[in-house]
């Protein structure tokens, strides 16, 4: 609080005395800790894995949506993400609201999207054990580009992280990207 305090005198704001903005530097400082950044403070919750009981094929969510904010500027990026992996009959899967929780984690970070989209797929990779292959895409929108600078609305980018079967074999990763729009078809 201390801290965004001084930013605001710098930038010639006099926050003391506007009756809107007195707490300010406290809000500011209580959003980051207990939810924009949470993920930097709190470790990942324990994400139990089950024995996939023979089950050999692809797991996939779609559509998970993703909050986060950019570490260049501080800016909010919003979208969706997918996620699939490919189970090993011997293996570990996990209960689908897992990969939100992995999500919502990785997002209240602050990060890049490439950094996200490969800490997402590196968390996922590690808790499903023995996995065949692990899929992850963003798809999002960046307010640093839509009020900032070039100030284009709508523009969105797409990373993806692919290892396994989803890198090695073109049918893997064609259910994927099929999946994924199926989903968004769905989603309408």
């Amino acid at each position: 609080a201390k801290a965004y305090a001084e930013f605001l005198t710098a930038l010639g704001c006099d926050y003391d005395n506007d009756p809107n903005s007195s707490d300010t530097p406290m809000r500011v400082a209580k959003a980051y800790v207990n939810d924009l950044w949470k993920g930097r403070f709190e470790p990942l919750t324990t994400i139990t894995a089950f024995p996939s009981d023979g089950y050999d094929g692809i797991v996939q969510e779609s559509n998970i949506p993703v909050r986060s904010m950019c570490s260049h500027h501080h800016q909010t990026i919003g979208g969706n993400v997918s996620i699939a992996y490919i189970a090993n009959s011997k293996g570990k899967v996990v209960g689908l609201s897992k990969l939100n929780r992995i999500v919502d984690h990785f997002g209240r970070r602050g990060a890049i999207q490439e950094q996200l989209t490969v800490a997402i797929h590196n968390a996922v990779n590690k808790i499903c054990e023995g996995n065949l292959g692990v899929a992850v895409m963003i798809s999002a929108t960046h307010n640093c580009v839509s009020c900032r600078g070039v100030k284009h609305a709508g523009a969105s980018m797409q990373t993806a992280k692919l290892t396994g079967a989803f890198l090695d074999e073109d049918s893997a990763k064609a259910e994927f990207y099929k999946n994924i729009e199926l989903a968004s078809i769905c989603k309408h």
